[in-house]
């Protein structure tokens, strides 16, 4: 039996404390005059619907990336990670689309976006550290981002003329900001649910958002209650949202919204499937519609379900969407199907991949105090198929960007 691999999240004091000490080993042992950090997160329900104007449902996890930075006189950005090799150095004046590459572009990225909103937001520099695992669809790049936007609010300071980042308004505008560096400047064409997960998640609770009116609700989620817990595996493949998939996928429910005559998928959820799926013209269209749909009636299903506490069927359901990102929408892999069929024969209600896809991580709903046995079979599954071998977290839901 493989022992499984589970992943620590940090407590706020060493996360900060983590990153005040890469700052200070790379910048002469002078030390930052801020603190930020932002969580990753796990979707429980809806994936691929936020670019489509539909509905999702994440969690914020314990597990954060932190930010430590200092003021510059000079417009100079310099970065340093404790998770990243190489430094990352440009001249924020030059900063736009299509003009710097590179993980500081996460970074970067949100201080063009500010700028462009009209805060004078200076040089800096800022050393990041996390226990999001990176590449594994648990929203690293919005973690990054998000902390970095709580960041660049300290070390703009009075001069600060945005909205206030302590309301779920001012919140909602951060998160545009963080997806407008994503999107612009670091080039994954990525919805808006992980940034809104990231700053307007809360503990306790799982996040409602209706990505058409940009309207969040907040949904109980309290596993321990229910005497259940939450598995996340992270398979390993790598989750990449650059490279060319993600963006086909988005595209083609694009074509396909044109072709039906409205802005976005949503305004279909409500109609005849059959008679709305007639109407496109390729199989591959119908498929990717189809998912779409069928999936923003799911996340309306799972918390119906969530809040009448019928947990067998909440299982159903994510089951249900795991099929449906696998057959319709073609983003699975071989180790994200591995990970949901394992964690099923060892005892899961229910199993999913989450997020993006090509990749990534699987959720797994399970009964309290199992996961040390469902990842070890989760991990035995792995080694029998031959692929690396996998991690593990338990997510609960947490605290947003602070």
């Amino acid at each position: 039996m493989v022992t499984p691999q589970f992943v620590p999240a940090w407590a706020t004091e060493e996360g900060q404390q983590a990153a005040q000490d890469v700052f200070t080993a790379a910048f002469g042992g002078v030390g930052p005059q801020v603190l930020a950090s932002a969580p990753g997160r796990v979707n429980l329900i809806g994936e691929h619907t936020d670019y489509n104007g539909g509905l999702c449902l994440p969690i914020a996890l314990p597990h954060r990336t932190f930010v430590a930075a200092r003021a510059r006189a000079d417009g100079q950005v310099r970065l340093v990670s404790g998770n990243e090799a190489a430094s990352w150095t440009a001249d924020l004046d030059e900063v736009a689309p299509g003009a710097v590459s590179g993980w500081g572009a996460y970074v970067a990225g949100v201080a063009w976006a500010l700028r462009s909103e009209g805060v004078p937001v200076p040089g800096f520099d800022a050393a990041v550290a996390s226990c999001v695992p990176y590449g594994a669809g648990l929203s690293s790049s919005a973690a990054l981002e998000c902390a970095t936007l709580m960041a660049l609010r300290q070390v703009v300071g009075e001069g600060w003329n945005g909205p206030d980042l302590r309301t779920d308004e001012g919140r909602a505008w951060g998160a545009q900001v963080c997806v407008r560096a994503e999107n612009e400047v670091a080039g994954a064409p990525t919805g808006g649910m992980d940034q809104a997960a990231a700053l307007r998640c809360s503990a306790g609770h799982a996040l409602l958002l209706d990505a058409r009116s940009g309207q969040t609700e907040q949904v109980s989620f309290d596993l321990a209650e229910a005497g259940l817990e939450l598995l996340v595996i992270d398979t390993r493949a790598e989750h990449a949202l650059v490279d060319g998939q993600y963006g086909d996928r988005r595209r083609s429910c694009e074509r396909a919204a044109k072709v039906l005559g409205v802005q976005s998928l949503r305004e279909v959820a409500g109609a005849d499937l059959d008679e709305v799926l007639g109407q496109l013209p390729d199989e591959t269209l119908r498929a990717r519609v189809r998912h779409v749909v069928t999936e923003i009636r799911r996340v309306e299903r799972f918390v119906t379900l969530l809040r009448a506490g019928a947990w067998e069927q909440v299982g159903a359901v994510m089951d249900a969407s795991h099929a449906s990102l696998a057959r319709d929408y073609e983003v699975s892999a071989p180790e994200l199907d591995t990970a949901v069929q394992a964690a099923r024969a060892a005892g899961a209600l229910g199993a999913r991949m989450t997020g993006g896809g090509f990749g990534g991580s699987a959720i797994a709903l399970i009964p309290r105090g199992h996961a040390a046995p469902v990842a070890s079979a989760v991990a035995d599954a792995f080694e029998r198929a031959g692929h690396d071998r996998p991690a593990f977290l338990v997510a609960e839901a947490s605290a947003p960007a602070y």
